[in-house]
């Protein structure tokens, strides 16, 4: 099979597409033939230690092939999932996947679109009602708001029920308006502190946001960040595969209340290129490899 590798830690210009063999199974596992696979920005530097490596951790691809315990998994079955970040990745044609970290993909969707969700959506569940323990009716701030996780966590808040107030940069405030977001606030002019109080502070951006956030929070508010670590008394979390939380985004995709962006799709050959784009700056949407021929 073809399978993209990293030969050097973090320099894009050492991806080579390589033929390696078909994975062999382990008890539990899936063989997913990837279709898509979707990258990170700053993930060419995570496999220390394990060089040559595959990189890509988000998939959505047909399972092929099933050995030992299936969890509910059939072959044929259209599936999306993030896989574990100390292993080799799914940049490649096919991939050896716990069957208990894979969902059904979102019917609506397609491969491309789907690989875009795993990492950012989860990342956004789990920073909001994992960690934030985000309630129904409740005020949550959310930093960084057009960004992949920032934007989910607006989507999933408003699906939630709670009030959503987020920051953003004067370019992205519409786009931060149209995925639901109730209030708004241009950071670089008005000072989110004008917006009162919230439960839950969710920062995906760092910087002096995150460092005044404690400041906003209600008497046993929650501060939670995907960025960096807060100040005392705050969360920092990685995020973690998740069954059942992605069959529940894949159930508000298919809603319409979940909708994921893909800023751009190279084919495998092209990866080093798009892992240059990725490291460009910050961006709305995911980059995609559409891997399958």
């Amino acid at each position: 099979m073809r399978a993209l590798r990293l030969h050097v830690l973090g320099d894009p210009a050492s991806l080579v597409v390589e033929r390696l063999p078909v994975p062999t199974l382990s008890s539990g596992e899936a063989l997913v033939r990837v279709h898509a696979a979707a990258i990170t920005r700053d993930e060419l530097e995570w496999p220390e230690g394990r060089l040559p490596a595959t990189p890509s951790y988000e998939l959505s691809g047909v399972v092929e092939e099933i050995a030992g315990d299936a969890d509910g998994i059939d072959v044929g079955d259209h599936v999306f999932a993030l896989t574990s970040f100390d292993r080799d990745g799914v940049a490649a044609e096919y991939a050896a996947v716990p069957c208990s970290i894979i969902a059904p993909k979102p019917v609506t969707l397609g491969h491309v679109e789907s690989a875009a969700i795993p990492l950012p959506a989860l990342s956004a569940w789990q920073g909001l009602f994992d960690h934030g323990r985000l309630e129904p009716g409740g005020r949550v701030l959310i930093h960084g708001a057009a960004g992949g996780v920032g934007g989910f966590a607006v989507q999933l808040a408003r699906s939630r029920g709670a009030h959503v107030v987020a920051t953003a940069s004067p370019g992205n405030i519409d786009a931060v308006k149209a995925l639901g977001a109730d209030e708004v606030i241009d950071y670089t002019n008005t000072p989110f502190e004008e917006a009162g109080t919230f439960d839950v502070v969710f920062d995906t951006a760092g910087g002096e946001r995150l460092q005044r956030s404690p400041g906003v929070l209600v008497e046993g508010g929650r501060l939670v960040s995907v960025a960096t670590e807060p100040p005392a008394g705050g969360v920092f979390f990685i995020v973690e595969p998740n069954r059942e939380q992605l069959v529940e985004l894949a159930r508000l995709a298919d809603a319409g209340e979940l909708s994921s962006t893909v800023e751009a799709v190279y084919p495998l050959a092209e990866a080093r290129t798009a892992f240059d784009l990725s490291l460009a700056g910050s961006r709305r949407g995911k980059i995609v490899l559409e891997v399958a021929e």
